[in-house]
């Protein structure tokens, strides 16, 4: 069996897989796909990461550019004027929280992780800014590479797969070997899903999900209340958690070793449960 790496190294704080972890979504932007998501002040951003530590989330993922069907790519500048000031902020307040910026920008990248972030999450897999693999192999902190086609403006016109699984594990042996050949140790893959995926390819990639396990590197996923559920379901973002709920127990059930959420109180509760039914399953008790 392969096992994949059970460590990340946060800014010299081991953060521990061996039992799933969840990343908590703060949005510092008007326009994510998830109203409810949305933090613009640094007090309201303050209550969203106090809430989300005590509930249980590992990481504080801070974005501050939307990445929904259709939106454009920020420039590097306008999305520092958003997310500095909130990572900092929160370092000061939480100074032992793990923050991970969510970004496709090398300068963001840097300026974060100066500022205290102790983990890139690039929904680009440095396809938009070309320099973001030797930043990431400069600043030594874990990075999540995502899979997608085009940019979010461009993505929902890609969806034309062979194989969709063969083609997405081909493209992450390609980048995670020239990541290794760059001297990066810690990678998580995100096979990117509702990115230029349709609803079916979704599932298909959830139901194989635990094939990649052989590039023994962590799985992250992010489905919270995407349209994978609610347009499924016919119901609306804000009507997606008990379906983001299924769609997480199922992803753990397949090796997901990070869960991307908005709702952390509820992730936990689901890590519980199917933390219970490992334990069964492997002592029958």
């Amino acid at each position: 069996m392969i096992f994949p790496q059970e460590t990340l190294n946060c800014d010299g704080t081991l953060l521990d897989l061996g039992t799933p972890k969840i990343m908590g979504v703060i949005n510092v932007t008007p326009d994510s796909f998830y109203a409810d998501s949305r933090q613009e002040g640094l007090d309201d951003i303050l209550r969203a990461a106090e809430k989300m530590l005590a509930d249980g989330a590992d990481l504080l993922d801070i974005g501050g550019m939307s990445s929904r069907p259709g939106a454009e790519v920020i420039s590097a500048d306008q999305e520092l004027h958003r997310v500095i000031a909130p990572i900092k902020a929160i370092m000061q307040r939480f100074p032992e929280a793990i923050v991970s910026i969510d970004t496709v920008h090398a300068k963001v990248a840097k300026e974060a992780v100066a500022t205290g972030a102790s983990l890139v999450n690039d929904i680009s897999a440095g396809r938009i800014d070309p320099e973001m693999y030797d930043a990431i192999a400069e600043l030594g902190v874990p990075y999540v590479l995502m899979h997608m086609r085009g940019t979010p403006e461009t993505m929902q016109k890609q969806v034309d797969y062979e194989n969709i699984v063969q083609e997405i594990l081909d493209f992450f042996i390609t980048e995670v070997t020239l990541l290794r050949q760059k001297g990066v140790k810690d990678i998580v893959i995100d096979p990117g899903f509702g990115f230029g995926k349709t609803i079916r390819q979704n599932y298909e990639l959830l139901n194989d999900l635990n094939l990649f396990q052989i590039l023994e590197v962590p799985v992250l996923i992010g489905v919270s209340r995407k349209s994978m559920i609610y347009k499924l379901l016919n119901c609306s973002p804000l009507e997606a958690l008990n379906g983001s709920s299924v769609v997480h127990l199922l992803a753990l059930q397949n090796d997901a070793k990070i869960l991307r959420v908005h709702d952390v109180k509820e992730a936990a509760e689901v890590i519980k449960i199917w933390k219970m039914m490992e334990d069964v399953k492997t002592t029958g008790v």
